[in-house]
């Protein structure tokens, strides 16, 4: 029955689910459609709101780019591919190697998004390499379905706003948060660590039993080649002497590294997005050991950042509908989380918080596009009901966090480094949304009770 119900989802996903792109272009005319007549909001207007939009994501989509082709070119270097090449000659079975991916991936990236992302996939390629028996699509899936701890982890980021103290909280809030919510009542909250723990070891169990006994699908091999390393040529003039000197690259490398130590150890500065950029950029530039040798892994790697080019201002022009108010004062996600208050008792609010929070972030993959939707209202009403901040904001923070497994935004960068289309693991990711979506709404109610 189980492999029945997994082939269905695959062969469902195979058929229907368009590529990433296109999945954001009907995304896109799917709110825009519905905010006309629920937000009573004119074409103009949605069309206004979607165009004022399009570009709100540039920094973050330069980020992103970055996190994939920085992390893409330090796995290159020739250290750090050789520790990968190790590990994944650990697992000997697909079960074992299924299994190890998971876990790794789940870690990483509660740990740090970013980081868990990119070293999830390309662990999960080299495993691929050594093992040609294992699922490929299966693998990348797994790599992948580890994300969906990384709302409730270090780098979650409604939890980190929740605890950043000045004016802003007190202003998203509407005055409802005016001092902040601590990680101890979040992220490491026991309730918290439980639920990722269930989580984990679920995915991990549950994507190893994934794996088929036989008729593995067969990868086309050349997805897992690499391109030869070219010998450098001899250094003889000034310039070629420059490109290749180590001392060049230690020198840049120790600059970049000071920051990081300085912010992280001295400045007491959060362990963000931007320092797991310096880290992969800085690191991969001293573990390349020269300028030229880092320029050309930095290009090769650089070709996987398409997909996050063309379809971040989609998905930026999709928040800027679902966020937009019109003449009429209706927001659509507005009436998203009032639909939710509407039928919550201090019991079931986390949980529907959970479940509003997860339809949201199909049209707003964004944490911060999460916050600055539910947190004037979500707040408000957790409040009137009793119920915890902290368990409000990691009610929204999961929410934003699940329907990750299914909605391709998140996946592009690991899709980009395994040269996979979405439709190939979004089928085993449908499982593991269903399972994992049992235990976090299970989690918050016992939370709340």
């Amino acid at each position: 029955m189980f492999r029945r119900i997994i082939n269905f989802c695959v062969k469902i996903v195979q058929r229907y689910l368009p590529e990433p792109f296109i999945f954001a272009i009907i995304l896109t005319f799917i709110a825009a459609l519905l905010a006309m007549p629920i937000c009573h909001q004119t074409p103009l207007e949605v069309v206004e709101h979607w165009g004022n939009g399009v570009w709100g994501l540039l920094a973050f989509a330069m980020q992103m780019a970055l996190v994939l082709v920085c992390g893409s070119a330090l796995a290159s270097a020739p250290v750090i591919h050789k520790g990968i090449s190790a590990m994944a000659s650990v697992p000997k079975s697909p079960g074992a190697a299924i299994a190890l991916v998971t876990g790794i991936s789940a870690i990483a990236c509660w740990l740090n998004w970013g980081f868990g992302l990119i070293i999830g996939a390309l662990f999960a390629k080299e495993i691929a390499r050594k093992l040609p028996a294992v699922d490929y699509r299966l693998l990348i899936a797994s790599a992948y379905s580890g994300f969906v701890v990384w709302h409730a982890g270090l780098s979650g980021s409604i939890p980190l706003t929740m605890a950043t103290p000045g004016e802003a909280l007190s202003n998203a809030t509407n005055g409802i948060l005016t001092e902040p919510v601590p990680v101890s009542h979040t992220i490491l909250d026991f309730h918290n660590l439980l639920i990722v723990l269930a989580v984990t070891i679920a995915i991990v169990i549950v994507n190893t039993l994934m794996h088929p006994k036989k008729d593995v699908c067969v990868i086309d091999a050349s997805l897992l080649e690499e391109e030869p390393e070219q010998e450098t040529p001899p250094a003889n003039t000034p310039a070629e002497r420059i490109e290749n000197s180590q001392v060049l690259s230690i020198l840049l490398a120790t600059l970049g590294l000071s920051f990081v130590i300085i912010k992280l150890f001295f400045l007491h500065g959060a362990f963000d997005l931007g320092i797991v950029i310096m880290l992969f950029l800085f690191v991969g530039i001293l573990l390349h050991r020269t300028p030229l040798a880092y320029v050309k892994a930095f290009n090769k790697a650089a070709l996987g950042a398409a997909g996050i080019m063309l379809q971040f201002p989609f998905y930026a022009g999709i928040m800027g509908i679902i966020t937009g108010v019109g003449a009429s004062g209706i927001c659509f996600g507005t009436v998203i989380s009032n639909a939710c208050i509407s039928i919550s008792t201090p019991i079931t609010y986390p949980l529907l918080t959970f479940l509003c929070a997860a339809v949201l972030n199909m049209f707003v993959p964004s944490g911060g596009g999460h916050w600055a939707i539910q947190a004037p209202i979500m707040f408000a009403a957790g409040a009137n009901l009793g119920v915890d901040p902290g368990l409000t904001g990691v009610a929204i923070a999961w929410g934003d966090a699940w329907t990750n497994l299914i909605q391709p935004f998140w996946a592009i960068p690991a899709l980009a480094i395994a040269k996979l289309s979405a439709k190939d693991i979004m089928g085993f990711c449908i499982i593991d949304l269903i399972v994992t979506g049992l235990i976090i709404g299970s989690g918050l109610v016992l939370w709340a009770l």
